[in-house]
């Protein structure tokens, strides 16, 4: 059996967490901003020397602690989780008992209250049993000092007024005992930190706790926490005992045999020294007996949970993807779909998809590279392949770094036709096996909401596109053969009404026309692999995925649900909003990219202005030739109110961008189209209000673009009152599999209802 431990104060040094901070830069951003102050250059310069001060101590450190165990939480789970005073904080957040956030705000409450004490001492006294330094101190009349930590069998750790405590050291080095006074400015663990411990009580009233999902031992007990005595135990914890050694012999009458500290080797030294020195300390029958029973129910309903959540769906589409469930997160453009939410998940056995549309090839490239760095083994993962409207050439290019960083899943979206670029992906991974069989290694997911667009998904590639692949010497001639018997993505995401683009299709509707399609396609081609279909649209609650799996959804996809996540490349600021909205705070505006042709996109509508704006901008094009015939009045508005600067500086820098990105054709004819003119000038806007809704500054959120669906409100209700209320306590894996387990929970007990 192994345990998890985390140091406390005393462990920390400049430096620590150097290698942490790139990886968890939202974490390290949230945690500045309760903080007040930029914790990366705290830990790593400590400019003002406050490192070693409680106040700034005890954050940093609970930080550093938290990535150390984040980075490594993907492991096999720990049977036990503890920390010394301080880590118990980090032992009880990876434990689920609270969310990151709330547990910096603890811990930083509690550095100010332990720091505003003064007046006090402490001392470590080596070489002497717990029984004889309190034989000394009673000896010697030191009634007024309280035993701080109990860390080994002769470690103990003394603590008091300070003119009592430098009594003690000299009392002691007189009796050639060997005592070390500690750098602190006051009592701590001891009665002296009452008054600290009152106030932190009230302060721990604002916080909600959750059940712990791995066994925490107390430090005030050495036995595991009680849920129902979490917020008791550390208001406690401040002017009790540290009972690190029989924490260590509970756990050694446990049977851990393996301990992991993270990031120190402190505490290693006093657990191996307990285990030379010490007898296992084991409970009363019945009391060990109520632990252990509490552990293993909760064990076997884990594992019977997930075995119901792995049945749910397709099983080729879990073995042909090599992932517990049948299920994947969408991927949402310019990187909120990050490479750390594609880390996250593929580490989980879970796939999802890099959002890189609106990214450029240079960008693409890092994330790939950053993606596939951190995945060795063999994890699946993939990237968005976003049809490049009148740009194939770019579509082209994008495949090719596909193909060169071997994405061997894409999910191709937006397309209404087949195009080059997409045949060569799946036709340059056709190949002939030893056996005589035949593979696709590129495989697609095809993302559609209309039944015209999946049937062109669901017929082999177009013989033209093939031919002409051939004479560039692009594919083999066995490569065109094979392409023929395969169709061209293995499975079909049908989009109903959701976040972005969408034609507002009704998952009832529209699931079941094409479920319908593929069945008439497989008769068509016979295809020895039938043609997956899953949904994706509205799924945000355990009530939504069991209606896709119970129409016959061969696999679900989330989307909006997983933008307010932790791993999300969204803006804190917009996580914050989309944390709180309902079902009913998203609309429809026109899309950017397809400004002209009247798309639609659906996005935020709770607290911005973006979508009434939008659509203004697009009655204007409707209604008028060119920005010359606008009404003076509307034009002024426009400048002031929607664009913060004139429309002769915006096509300056449309221009420039256009030029850029070798596009001046169009610049051409703009200036002899002055409606071509006008489109252009008011898609500014549209790129204009999505940066600054990445950029997060709260002074410009009424201009957010925020692509969204109502299944965030959904999913929003079904969390509300528990630890994933809050975007911070929200990572994209966990989501994951909350949602699928939660889910056959649900059909289970319909099942057995509807047979009663």
């Amino acid at each position: 059996m192994k345990a998890i431990i985390f140091p406390g104060q005393g462990s920390q040094y400049k430096g620590m967490g150097k290698e942490l901070f790139d990886i968890f830069k939202n974490e390290t951003a949230v945690a500045s901003s309760i903080l007040g102050y930029d914790l990366k250059e705290l830990c790593l310069e400590d400019p003002d020397r406050v490192l070693g001060f409680t106040q700034f101590t005890q954050p940093a450190l609970y930080v550093v602690n938290a990535f150390r165990y984040y980075k490594i939480q993907d492991r096999n789970k720990p049977d036990y989780l503890l920390g010394h005073s301080l880590g118990e904080y980090n032992a009880l957040l990876a434990s689920g008992a609270f969310g990151f956030e709330d547990g910096l705000r603890m811990v930083q409450k509690r550095g100010a209250l332990m720091a505003k004490a003064s007046g006090g001492g402490m001392a470590a006294v080596l070489g002497l049993s717990e029984e004889l330094v309190k034989e000394k101190l009673e000896s010697g009349g030191f009634n007024t000092i309280d035993v701080a930590n109990y860390n080994s069998p002769t470690q103990i750790v003394i603590s008091g007024e300070k003119t009592d405590i430098e009594k003690v050291i000299k009392d002691f080095e007189k009796q050639n005992i060997t005592v070390i006074p500690l750098a602190v400015s006051a009592a701590f663990h001891s009665r002296y930190m009452q008054p600290a411990a009152n106030e932190f009580k009230d302060f721990l009233e604002e916080i909600s706790f959750s059940n712990l999902e791995i066994p925490v031992i107390a430090n005030i007990t050495g036995k595991p926490y009680l849920d129902s005595e979490i917020r008791n135990y550390l208001s406690r914890q401040i002017s009790s005992s540290v009972l690190w050694t029989n924490s260590i012999r509970f756990l050694m009458g446990k049977g851990v045999g393996d301990y992991e500290e993270l990031g120190s080797g402190i505490l290693t030294k006093m657990i191996n020294e307990i285990k030379e020195k010490s007898t296992p300390l084991i409970f009363k029958e019945e009391q060990s007996n109520a632990v252990t029973g509490i552990v293993v129910k909760k064990q076997l309903d884990e594992i019977q949970n997930n075995l119901l959540a792995a049945k749910l769906g397709s099983t080729t589409f879990r073995s042909d993807y090599n992932v517990q469930y049948s299920y994947f997160s969408g991927s949402m453009y310019k990187g909120i779909a990050s490479k750390e939410l594609v880390v996250k998940m593929a580490k989980t056995k879970l796939l999802s998809f890099l959002g890189t549309g609106g990214m450029s090839s240079q960008e693409i490239e890092e994330n790939l590279t950053y993606i596939q760095n951190y995945l060795t083994n063999k994890e699946t993962f993939g990237a968005n392949l976003l049809h490049q409207i009148g740009n194939l050439e770019a579509e082209m290019k994008i495949v090719n770094q596909f193909l060169e960083y071997n994405v061997n899943v894409i999910e191709a979206s937006a397309f209404m036709h087949m195009t080059k670029a997409l045949v060569y992906y799946r036709a340059v991974g056709m190949e002939k096996l030893s056996n005589g069989n035949i593979r696709a290694g590129n495989r697609i997911i095809a993302k559609i909401s209309r039944p015209e667009s999946a049937e062109i998904f669901m017929r082999p590639a177009p013989e033209k596109i093939i031919n002409q692949l051939l004479e560039e010497g692009l594919i083999s001639k066995i490569q065109a053969e094979l392409s023929s018997k395969f169709a061209m993505a293995d499975d079909i995401c049908v989009e109903a009404d959701s976040g972005g683009h969408t034609d507002s299709g009704v998952a009832l509707v529209l699931f079941s026309a094409i479920k319908e399609l593929n069945e008439q396609m497989q008769k068509e081609f016979n295809y020895k692999k039938v043609i997956r279909v899953g949904l994706a649209g509205g799924i945000g609650t355990p009530q939504a995925a069991a209606c896709a799996f119970i129409m016959g959804a061969d696999f679900i996809v989330t989307g909006s649900i997983n933008q307010p996540t932790v791993e999300s490349g969204m803006s804190d600021t917009v996580k914050q909003m989309l944390q709180d909205i309902n079902v009913q705070d998203t609309t429809y505006a026109p899309a950017g990219d397809m400004f002209e042709f009247g798309a639609k996109v659906q996005v935020l509508k709770k607290g911005v202005l973006f979508p009434a704006r939008a659509n203004k901008l697009y009655e204007l094009y409707k209604q008028y030739d060119s920005l010359s015939e606008i009404p003076p009045k509307v034009f002024e508005r426009l400048e002031k109110n929607y664009f913060k600067k004139s429309i002769d500086e915006i096509w300056s820098e449309t221009k420039i961008y256009l030029k850029k990105n070798g596009n001046e054709s169009e610049i051409s004819k703009a200036e002899q189209n002055q409606k071509y003119k006008m489109g252009l000038v008011f898609r500014w806007y549209f790129g204009y209000s999505t940066q600054k809704a990445f950029r997060g500054n709260p002074d410009f959120k009424v201009d957010f673009q925020v692509h969204t669906g109502p299944s965030l409100g959904a999913f929003n209700q079904w969390v509300k009152g528990t630890k994933y209320e809050k975007w911070q306590n929200r990572h994209v894996d966990i989501i994951a599999v909350k949602l699928m387990k939660e889910t056959a929970l649900l059909l289970e007990r319909r099942l057995k209802e509807i047979l009663i």
